[in-house]
């Protein structure tokens, strides 16, 4: 069973995040030089964690994590609520403390979300693909996908919350909703972003936007980062100034240069060729994911694996996106690059369901 499964895997997906891993754990080396490699150390500790997390979670069929994935849920927003009433870091109540660790449940919801979700449609559509059109059970689908989503914005993480959307209409999309739908949310989308930017959203929230739009508006607060980031990016050129040379990097200018801005100082140390093959990379991942979605024995594993594909999908534009300048800053990590313990076994283990999903494409190595 275990033979036919692995022949099964795409393993290119696994050479992916290995790299991946590989060049953020070269660039943590770099980033934290004048730290006692202390954040370096906790990433590998995590890495040495994570994998075989990854592997067991290769070898339970995906379709009994379905079925356990209520529970999960209630569980995960218990969690949501109790960080909820923990400190704040950084403006934001997002991890509990454990030790010298810290653990982000919004990232471990990722996880949870995408397989409730996933669940709970082919849930609806029992009865016929088209159950997911209907206003009620559209409905219920929305709400309970707003739950866990409006708590994590009142952390607040709104990066995290638009990965969420992002997935969640990666998998409505796949499950054959009607465009008139599409169509009504672009159209809400438009009329309510600017009531969102002028009535709803934090100042701090409003100021990302506004320095999006025009750094300079305030180049030593506000704007720093992205200016920054941008200069980082630039100076590197083709091939970069080297490792533990980058002037943006070792001069203390580029902040937080372990998770958010990462790719700045891959861009300023190792160069454009190096930064081109981690979007290479991120989109080989991607088009593998779609790929596992449409190779999937059946509707749960496909919602699964495009699910997984949208979250990593929204990360990697977002988190590249921002270091350049093009998009606003979130706070998104760069998946399997960036530090964090949380998010990256989160990311780990949405590997180990896709590499799952598509050693079990073959209906026959279930027959006895």
């Amino acid at each position: 069973m275990k033979r036919k499964i692995l022949k099964n895997v795409e393993w290119s997906i696994l050479v992916c995040t290995i790299l991946l891993v590989a060049i953020g754990i070269v660039a943590l080396t770099s980033a934290t030089k004048n730290a006692d490699y202390d954040e370096l150390k906790k990433q590998i500790m995590w890495v040495s964690i994570s994998v075989p997390i990854m592997f067991i979670v290769i070898f339970i069929d995906y379709e009994l994590m379905a079925k356990i994935s209520p529970i999960l849920y209630g569980i995960i927003l218990i969690l949501l609520v109790a960080v909820l009433f923990t400190s704040a870091i950084n403006g934001a109540t997002s991890w509990f403390n454990i030790g010298p660790f810290s653990l982000q449940p919004a990232e471990l919801a990722k996880v949870v979300i995408v397989l409730f979700m996933a669940w709970l449609i082919t849930k609806v559509q029992a009865r016929g693909k088209d159950e997911v059109n209907r206003i009620l059970k559209l409905a219920l689908i929305l709400f309970a996908f707003a739950v866990p989503v409006l708590l994590i914005i009142k952390q607040p993480d709104y990066g995290t919350a638009l990965a969420f959307v992002v997935a969640l209409i990666f998998i409505l999309f796949s499950a054959g909703i009607r465009k008139r739908y599409i169509i009504t949310s672009i159209i809400l989308v438009v009329v309510l972003v600017p009531v969102l930017y002028l009535f709803v959203l934090p100042e701090h929230a409003k100021t990302r936007i506004d320095v999006f739009l025009n750094p300079n508006l305030d180049p030593r607060g506000a704007g720093y980062n992205i200016i920054q980031s941008k200069l980082a990016i630039g100076s590197g050129q083709l091939v970069g100034m080297g490792l533990f040379k980058g002037n943006q990097t070792q001069l203390g200018f580029l902040y937080p240069k372990t998770t958010d801005f990462i790719f700045a100082l891959i861009g300023e140390e190792m160069g454009f060729i190096v930064a081109a093959i981690i979007i290479f990379l991120y989109v080989v991942l991607i088009t593998k994911a779609v790929y596992v979605a449409k190779t999937a024995k059946d509707d749960l594993g496909s919602y699964i694996a495009i699910g997984i594909a949208g979250i990593f999908f929204f990360h990697m534009l977002e988190n590249i996106g921002m270091t350049m300048g093009l998009l606003p800053i979130t706070g998104i990590p760069l998946p399997f690059v960036s530090y964090g313990g949380s998010s990256l076994l989160s990311n780990f283990i949405m590997i180990g369901l896709l590499l799952n999903i598509s050693g079990r494409r073959q209906k026959a190595i279930f027959v006895e």
